[in-house]
């Protein structure tokens, strides 16, 4: 089985902020940025078709040809609860923020989840694809869910997804 992870264009935020379940812009450049990704998915063929139901995913996907994608709450961004929108800089000063730096992996934001959190709803919805029959899956989704997945088919741990990230607009194919 093969599935494809795309992760969004580059959004319109500043850097240095969190905004996992905010449903933010992208930048004017998104037909630029959706095209090469369009071409780097031309004549594959999915069996099914996912996307994380926040505008950034659900634009390319329909962009790229798949306007019908399946909307699907487990594949959205990290979320950063009372953190979401706010600068990094800031939740420095947040007292909660110290635990959270120490330990992303296993410790909510405020209101929000943890990187282990968001794993488990990523692996739930990876192992439903894995025994659908389909052969080849399409997910438009989040540089954290692109992360999870990878974690998820074991190409390295989860102390290091944040040094893992995906380019937007990038296209990560694993084979099960």
């Amino acid at each position: 089985m093969e599935i494809y992870l795309i992760r969004h264009t580059s959004i319109d935020v500043p850097a240095g902020y969190a905004y996992g379940f905010t449903d933010v812009p992208l930048k004017p450049t998104f037909e630029q940025e959706a095209e090469v990704v369009k071409s780097k998915l031309k004549g594959i063929e999915f069996d099914k078709v996912y996307t994380s139901p926040l505008s950034r995913a659900h634009k390319l996907a329909t962009y790229c040809g798949f306007p019908e994608a399946i909307k699907e709450d487990r594949v959205k961004e990290l979320n950063f609860g009372e953190w979401e929108m706010k600068p990094w800089q800031e939740l420095t000063e947040d007292t909660r923020s110290t635990e959270w730096f120490a330990d992303w992996v296993n410790y909510p934001a405020p209101g929000g989840e943890s990187f282990v959190q968001q794993y488990e709803r990523v692996a739930a919805f990876l192992d439903e694809i894995r025994n659908s029959g389909c052969k080849r899956v399409a997910i438009f989704a989040h540089g954290g869910v692109v992360t999870c997945a990878r974690v998820y088919a074991k190409q390295y741990e989860f102390k290091e997804a944040f040094n893992n990230i995906p380019s937007y607009g990038e296209v990560v194919k694993l084979t099960f």
